[in-house]
């Protein structure tokens, strides 16, 4: 029984408000208006049975005061008895049954038709019908006693009992469905107030402000405390976020100002480890050298974070219409000496997009770079530029081992290294991608590979918006552009 209980209130919980509150109110409704039909339908039908009775007491007390028996005839002849008013007459307006019968012996001296046998006792419910008895003296010359017995159908009664349940039972349920229906109006009318909060928190949801205002209940009730409470917290949200915004803010600047401060001293780094690299000989030299290695990687990590740190501040940069194209072929220029162990395979064509020339050269290395650190020897890397609609589309998918699907949720996240990475890198090159991508209005994603394709492998597809007709640079030829290696 307990677990009983325990499922159907967790069915009840599971209810709208707005069902709960009426139909707790019909129900209330209803045990009242079955409580009040009990009673009332009790004290109803004792009456109707009472007053009943009396009147067929008070029918039968009329008749006898009505009926007169004469006599007439000889003992030879024999007598012929008279009843006056006629019985079945009487007796039809109220389907009544009449007997008239001598009291010693009942011998009936007159009867309505088909009158049944109503037996002696009075009053009485004999056969269906409730019979009451009168004795009535007869005056002489006759003299003696009759008993007169009158008798009406109990069907009469009932049929006005059952009419009377059925009005109560209607008028319960009729209540019980007007209060179900009452109840729900005011459930609505209570619950609007509701609504606007709803709604404001679904807009502050899909946009993210948290300094709009809640509207506000013009009763002091428990929805104007909900809405005061839900206005204190976004307040305190917002504040939360403009504090985390401006630390957030001091962190990209210190980023940025910090890279860029070490671009003048990195440089004179490697200027004296490549005199040194040079000059020296032996042992000192391999140091110098390592050393070398190591700047060289610190001078990259350094215009990575730099590159990041202006994306996420929202510098503008100078930006002019550049050919894709020529960037992509520019990028595989420069890794020319590093994909020699690599198949690498271009399909360019122009694709002028509104960017920063290094920026999208960075992009494009980054995703090169990507494919040949991750693929083994002899891996078909093929790379294609174009236009799809109103972008440039640039693809770059390869036959190696793929991404795994533990690794994608966060592949173009900041510092996200793959197992299989050889070359050393510090996980920005995605999120570089990703962050030029964007700043440039683009976008970049991992697709799955063309059917037809190996099985494995990774596909990236970075998609940037065309420049505009009237800022498009007249066309050059496509060459390869050789640059001086990546350091």
């Amino acid at each position: 029984m307990r677990n009983l209980g325990t499922r159907t209130s967790a069915a009840f919980d599971r209810l709208p408000i707005r069902t709960r509150l009426a139909g707790v109110s019909a129900l209330l409704t209803f045990v009242i208006l079955c409580a009040f039909a009990l009673i009332v339908g009790s004290l109803t039908v004792h009456r109707i049975r009472s007053d009943f009775n009396r009147e067929v007491t008070a029918s039968a007390g009329d008749l006898a005061g009505l009926l007169q028996i004469g006599v007439s005839g000889s003992y030879s002849q024999g007598f012929v008895i008279t009843v006056r008013p006629n019985l079945d007459e009487y007796a039809a307006p109220d389907h009544a049954a009449i007997k008239v019968l001598t009291p010693i012996g009942g011998r009936v001296i007159a009867h309505t038709a088909h009158a049944p046998n109503l037996g002696l006792k009075s009053p009485a419910n004999i056969d269906g019908y409730r019979v009451a008895s009168v004795i009535k003296e007869l005056p002489p010359p006759i003299g003696g006693d009759v008993v007169i017995q009158y008798a009406r159908p109990l069907s009469s009664v009932q049929d006005t009992i059952a009419r009377v349940e059925l009005l109560l039972v209607l008028g319960t349920l009729a209540g019980s469905s007007l209060a179900l229906l009452a109840g729900a109006m005011i459930a609505r009318r209570a619950m609007e107030p509701i609504t606007p909060l709803t709604t404001t928190a679904a807009e502050i949801a899909r946009t993210g402000d948290s300094s709009a205002t809640v509207p506000q209940s013009q009763a002091d009730d428990e929805v104007a405390e909900l809405a005061r409470t839900l206005q204190g917290m976004l307040r305190s949200l917002n504040d939360a976020h403009a504090e985390t915004e401006a630390m957030l803010a001091r962190q990209r600047r210190f980023v940025a100002d910090a890279s860029h401060e070490l671009r003048t001293p990195l440089t004179s780094v490697l200027a004296n480890l490549e005199l040194l690299a040079d000059s020296l000989r032996g042992d000192q030299g391999e140091a110098a050298r390592s050393a070398l290695r190591s700047s060289r990687r610190m001078r990259r990590l350094v215009a990575d974070l730099l590159l990041l740190a202006r994306t996420d501040a929202g510098r503008a940069i100078a930006r002019e219409p550049v050919d894709f194209a020529q960037i992509v072929l520019d990028a595989a220029a420069e890794l020319g000496p590093l994909s020699s162990e690599h198949d690498l395979s271009i399909d360019a064509h122009p694709a002028v997009v509104k960017g920063d020339h290094d920026e999208l050269l960075r992009l494009t290395l980054n995703l090169l770079e990507n494919a040949l650190r991750h693929t083994p020897s002899a891996t078909a890397i093929r790379v294609s530029v174009g236009t799809e609609g109103e972008h440039a589309l640039l693809v770059v998918e390869d036959d190696g081992p793929g991404v795994s699907p533990e690794l994608a949720p966060t592949l173009f996240e900041r510092f996200v290294r793959g197992a299989g990475d050889r070359g050393g890198s510090f996980g920005l090159g995605l999120a570089i991608v990703r962050a030029v991508a964007e700043s440039h209005g683009g976008s970049v994603r991992l697709e799955p590979t063309h059917p037809g394709a190996v099985p494995h492998g990774a596909r990236f597809v970075v998609r940037l918006p065309l420049a505009r007709a009237h800022e498009t640079p007249p066309q050059s030829p496509l060459a390869p552009a050789l640059t001086n290696p990546a350091v």
